[in-house]
């Protein structure tokens, strides 16, 4: 495995130089970010730091189990840092309202695989082939030599299980599963962590599923699918945005399906979507930044302005050009 040591070098001499440090991950968290930065945390207690865990959205209830001692919080103001670290946040906005509490520190620095991080850090390490950013955590503990108790490595499996969609999409590398290996080695509850993250969801969550699957409408030969999500149907539904991950799957799943988005209502005026690829020749990444938005080649977002049908007709429009474009 390549350990990219000068960069690690760097990072870990700015970690030995900080007592008090942050560690912050980006809004709506996923499986990489809560088990990137818990993980981190406490790899960093474990060294006798003072730290803190800060995110500005609480945990989706099936990653809960990874945070007992309920380490990480919402951001407050007025705390000066030696060091602040940011996990799996393609950039400094994603970070959402913990971005104005990090303000007086001496060091940031950068963890990230997206491939539309904006290096936004004093010390920048974004490896866009690493599939998680729990890998890069992973890496960064072994090169320092720090214990990788059972409770880290629950943490760092999940990271690495989830965004790699349980080790399916293909951006899972050898070195992956040889991370995992390591991981259940030292003590990664693979039985629990299945439970928790793949098997145990609420009443609510079926009940969007339910609505998913009535709604959805497919488009340009049915290589598009999509379906929208009201603030409305949350009410009607009884489900939180938490509730909302991973339903994208479902729809990407239908076999002449090339790309899916959700397009979900933030305000009346606002779109978050979220873009699927699973071709090759179908970069995302790329769609998503012609609205101000990123992430990878296979899975990437936005948040867009404007009124919902406009939104929708120029995100399709721009999916629908792309397709044309890779298909000829």
């Amino acid at each position: 495995m390549k350990t990219h040591p000068k960069i690690i070098d760097r990072i870990l001499a700015g970690i030995r130089e900080s007592e008090t440090i942050c560690v912050v991950g980006h809004v709506r968290p996923d499986g990489d970010c809560i088990g990137s930065e818990l993980g981190l945390t406490l790899a960093l207690q474990n060294e006798g730091k003072k730290v803190v865990c800060w995110n500005q959205d609480s945990i989706p209830q099936k990653l809960a189990f990874l945070d007992p001692k309920k380490l990480v919080r919402p951001p407050s103001q007025g705390n000066k840092f030696d060091c602040v670290i940011a996990t799996d946040s393609a950039s400094l906005e994603r970070l959402g309202t913990v971005a104005e509490c990090i303000n007086d520190r001496k060091l940031f620095i950068n963890i990230d695989h997206h491939q539309s991080n904006t290096r936004y850090g004093d010390i920048n390490w974004v490896s866009a082939k690493e599939p998680s950013t729990g890998e890069l955590i992973f890496r960064l503990l072994k090169v320092a030599n720090w214990p990788i108790t059972s409770a880290i490595s629950d943490c760092l499996f999940t990271a690495v299980s989830t965004d790699t969609g349980s080790f399916q999409y293909p951006t899972t590398r050898p070195s992956t599963y040889h991370v995992a290996g390591e991981l259940v080695k030292r003590g990664a509850n693979l039985a629990k962590i299945c439970d928790e993250v793949y098997q145990s969801f609420p009443l609510s969550r079926a009940r969007l599923l339910k609505l998913v699957y009535n709604k959805f409408r497919l488009t340009h030969q049915n290589q598009i699918a999509y379906f929208w999500l009201k603030k409305a149907d949350f009410t009607r539904t009884g489900a939180d945005t938490n509730d909302s991950e991973g339903l994208i799957d479902h729809i990407r799943a239908i076999e002449p399906v090339v790309v899916a988005c959700v397009f979900e209502e933030i305000e009346l005026e606002l779109t978050r979507i979220s873009l699927r690829s699973k071709d090759d020749r179908v970069n995302v990444n790329e769609i998503a930044s012609q609205f101000g938005g990123g992430g990878h080649k296979a899975a990437a977002g936005a948040r867009v302005p404007g009124r919902p049908l406009s939104v929708q007709r120029r995100v399709i429009a721009a999916i629908k050009k792309v397709l044309n474009t890779s298909r000829r």
